[in-house]
């Protein structure tokens, strides 16, 4: 029997890959309050990681003032590099490749989150409706003066320098899904007048001087960007998708062809529902514009039907999050036709270990057994990655994102008390200390939106 297409190589960049099951960039929230990945952000990486595969890490904030979210990553301090460089290391151990998600979050976050209490910027003072993650109603943001959209082609260029520097292969823009970027793209958020208003080639001019920032930093091959035609998330609408996002794939093709790839997101219904539209708009009119490598991300759950999507378009990877959270061997078990462990919600943003790093790798022993797990129950319990202990006692983590998160054996890092329990048979349950009482505004806050990820009503993209 052949190898089915989604198992065959590919190159990217200078880099030839061995399959093209690729980790989604998903928005865990497991780093320090300082943006700096942790050591079980080290861990999940390193899990995921396998021999030829392309990870992509989660959206990795450019600049303080382009954050917004606890607990989110970021690759602007010297601290957050070195951090970073841990994880590249241990992917790279394991022949991975792994591109880094520079984002500006620009409208959806609040003044509350950024540095001296300043609004959030956006392309137009137009605020998200409704309330974001922390029960606040978003703000009108602050329009981007031309100097200030100087200021973020800089601090992506250098953010794409930085990424090098922290041992990653290259970097992906965050174009998509209602950031910075993809406020610019659309016309429900973009009022502009001036050059980055109004037209097509106008709304997509941020977009294309991004990428060009970043290939003037970094060079072409070591590039890609993330775009969302179809997304409706965060008040997302353009007039024209089809058109837009066609004229922004042929500059880059005209411009850009070397690029490592261009990741589209499919359409999907929108906030944090699993059912797929029945009847979604294609992506058909911009594969075929670009030559390139194309990611097609859209929430891929059956891998019978992501095997046939590939046999269908020869250019393409797929990028999977939810399975991939799930299953940290996913590329073995599509290979293998082994059973897939189900993911559980109320764990994507809870940091802790529960949910991040404790989804057991398959084992025949343990095959019997590893029923996939609702919703509803918590994922199964991995079996002992090694009988050595762990290397080093990890940091503590504090009781404070996935969209759109390997080998047949689980490597073994520095990771938590609470993530060795899980992973030995020896070891009793742990007790967890009693919850300190929630007593600053900033803690109260934080209790709440975690409580909100854990009741599965949120959704970071």
């Amino acid at each position: 029997m052949s190898t089915p297409a989604l198992l065959s190589p590919i190159t990217i960049g200078d880099h030839e890959l061995s399959h093209r099951v690729v980790l989604a960039p998903l928005t865990r929230l497991r780093n320090t309050e300082e943006g700096v990945p942790s050591d079980l952000t080290v861990e999940h990486y390193t899990q995921r990681a396998s021999k030829g595969g392309l990870l992509i890490s989660e959206a990795t904030v450019i600049h303080p003032r382009g954050g917004g979210y606890m607990y989110a990553p970021g690759i602007y301090t010297a601290e957050q590099i070195q951090g970073w460089k841990r994880v590249t290391d241990a992917v790279h151990a394991k022949g991975g490749v792994i591109f880094c998600q520079l984002w500006h979050i620009g409208r959806a976050t609040h003044s509350k989150h950024l540095p001296n209490n300043e609004l959030p910027v956006s392309a137009s003072p137009i605020a998200i409706n409704g309330k974001n993650l922390f029960g606040d109603d978003y703000e009108v943001p602050h329009p981007l003066t031309k100097d200030e959209i100087n200021q973020v082609l800089e601090a992506f260029a250098q953010g794409a320098k930085n990424a090098l520097e922290a041992g990653f292969d290259g970097i992906e823009l965050h174009g998509a899904n209602g950031y910075l970027i993809d406020q610019f793209i659309n016309t429900s958020s973009n009022e502009r007048t001036d050059e980055y208003g109004g037209s097509i080639e106008n709304r997509a001019r941020l977009a294309l001087e991004a990428v060009d920032a970043v290939v003037d930093a970094i060079g072409a091959k070591k590039v890609a960007i993330r775009l969302s035609p179809w997304s409706d998330f965060q008040d997302m609408k353009d007039d024209t998708p089809v058109e837009t996002w066609s004229y922004i794939t042929q500059q880059l093709q005209d411009k850009h062809a070397d690029l490592a790839y261009i990741h589209y997101v499919e359409a999907r219904e929108g906030g944090h529902h699993d059912v797929e539209l029945e009847n979604h708009e294609s992506l058909d009119p911009f594969r075929q514009i670009w030559k390139g490598p194309f990611i097609t991300a859209g929430g891929y759950t059956d891998p019978k039907k992501a095997i046939k999507t590939i046999e269908e378009n020869p250019n393409n990877l797929l990028a999977f999050g939810r399975l991939f959270i799930a299953n940290p061997d996913l590329p073995e078990r599509i290979r293998n036709d082994w059973p897939l462990n189900k993911y559980h919600r109320p764990t994507f943003y809870s940091h802790e270990a529960e949910g991040y790093v404790d989804y057991p790798f398959y084992t025949p022993e343990a095959a019997p057994e590893a029923q996939p797990a609702s919703d509803e129950q918590p994922a199964p319990e991995a079996q002992p990655a090694t009988d050595e202990p762990p290397a080093a006692e990890a940091q503590p983590i504090s009781d404070v994102q996935a969209e759109e998160t390997g080998e047949e054996k689980a490597a073994v890092t520095e990771s938590s008390e609470a993530t060795t329990a899980a992973n030995s048979d020896d070891e009793q349950p742990v007790t967890k200390p009693a919850a300190k009482p929630v007593t600053t505004k900033a803690e109260r806050r934080k209790s709440k939106f975690f409580a909100k990820a854990k009741d599965g009503k949120c959704m970071i993209q």
